[in-house]
């Protein structure tokens, strides 16, 4: 199928992606940088978004799933790889055999990596977490004297090798909240204590988006960039993506399935919860929340034809919307776009965001496998420094 036939297509904006990590790197020059590719790298592909983000100089990967980090390795990917989301009975082995850093929070996942190692016959690479205060995640300080000292065990054993010691914030995207100077202070104890009791990791990180690109203080030895990366503002309170030095990495398209002339008084969609003031046109958008538009949208989510912005007219449908084009035309075949980096006048996923009452995050998360994803601005000179081997995984 041509592009020019598809029925909707995400376009991935590879140099966009390099550009952004570069800019990223610039913020934080004195640490290395992880990208985050996890959720199929926030909806842009992670296997291409890992490939581009290791040519713009990203010393490390970073997914949650085991699973996702093992699909980046059978991709090709071979420089430094961490995931972090971790349950009992994880493919731990797989993990170790395939030298990805595997986050430890507690006991249990100590053991149980452990015992990977020890069946696998290699040491294990791992990072301890400390909750400094999100709640999630990570050890507890209260515990975090116990996990140190079985860590040291395991390294005297060794099964494992610490190789780095982190968190996350809560409230990074609010500047001067009090939790962020509160979580540092219980970072750097939890740090100090380690490296007392003999743990010399090699990384020690805690910055995310957010604090990567306003808290110089929390840069440490590594930051780790999600959404920023996909030149997404991690909250409107910071700047735009262009305030920041970014630029939105996906653009959302569909082409126009249907598009008549309706007479006033004219239901439309599910519940009739739109009905034309007047005679009209209507232009069929043939995409849903089977695709990943909110179906929140309804009523509200906007999309740019023919020039203008539109508004989505009634409810969002699994496969389907409707947009009242009032007194313009236009012809099936027509692009509708919903989203991008706003150069056109389209709007953008932050625009999404706020007329679905999400975080722009979701908006591009969401957008399910069945939306074609069509690479541009891909860079093929790889050589030994990208630490990549490409072979496949592309979709």
């Amino acid at each position: 199928m041509s592009e020019t036939a598809m029925r909707v297509r995400a376009q991935i904006d590879l140099a966009a992606l390099r550009a952004n990590v570069r800019a990223l790197r610039a913020r934080a020059p004195r640490s290395q940088l992880m990208a985050v590719v996890k959720a199929n790298g926030y909806g842009h592909g992670a296997i291409r978004c890992a490939r581009a983000a290791r040519q713009a100089g990203a010393g490390w990967v970073g997914t949650a799933l085991p699973q996702e980090a093992l699909a980046l390795r059978a991709a090709g990917d071979r420089g430094r790889l961490m995931c972090w989301l971790w349950t009992p009975g994880g493919p731990w082995r797989e993990a170790v055999e395939a030298d990805i850093d595997c986050s430890v929070s507690g006991l249990w996942a100590l053991e149980e990596v452990s015992a990977a190692a020890r069946a696998a016959g290699r040491t294990a690479r791992i990072q301890l977490k400390i909750d400094t205060g999100l709640g999630r995640n990570g050890c507890a300080p209260g515990d975090w004297e116990r996990l140190i000292a079985a860590a040291r065990a395991a390294e005297d054993a060794g099964t494992v090798r610490v190789t780095g010691i982190w968190s996350h914030f809560a409230c990074a995207d609010e500047p001067g909240h009090p939790s962020i100077q509160a979580q540092l202070a219980v970072f750097r104890d939890a740090v100090s204590y380690a490296e007392r009791q003999g743990i010399r990791p090699e990384v020690r990180h805690i910055a995310n988006s957010p604090a990567t690109l306003t808290l110089p203080e929390s840069h440490f030895d590594l930051v780790r960039t999600g959404i920023a990366m996909y030149g997404i503002s991690p909250d409107p309170v910071l700047g735009s993506p262009a305030d920041l030095g970014l630029r939105p990495v996906m653009t959302l398209s569909a082409t126009l399935a249907s598009v008549k002339r309706v007479p006033g008084g004219h239901g439309v969609s599910y519940g009739h919860r739109y009905v034309t003031p007047g005679e009209t046109t209507l232009a069929l958008v043939p995409v849903g929340y089977a695709d990943g538009i909110p179906r929140s949208g309804s009523g509200a989510g906007p999309v740019l034809i023919g020039g203008k912005w539109r508004t989505v007219a009634g409810r969002v449908a699994m496969d389907q919307f409707v947009v009242d084009l009032g007194g313009d035309s236009a012809e099936p075949g027509d692009e509708a776009v919903l989203f991008g980096p706003g150069d056109r006048g389209e709007p953008t996923a932050e625009d999404w965001a706020r007329a679905t009452g999400t975080i722009a995050y979701e908006v591009v998360t969401r957008i399910s496998d069945r939306v074609p994803r069509v690479y541009v601005g891909e860079d093929e000179h790889l050589d030994d420094e990208h630490q990549y081997t490409d072979t496949g995984g592309r979709r």
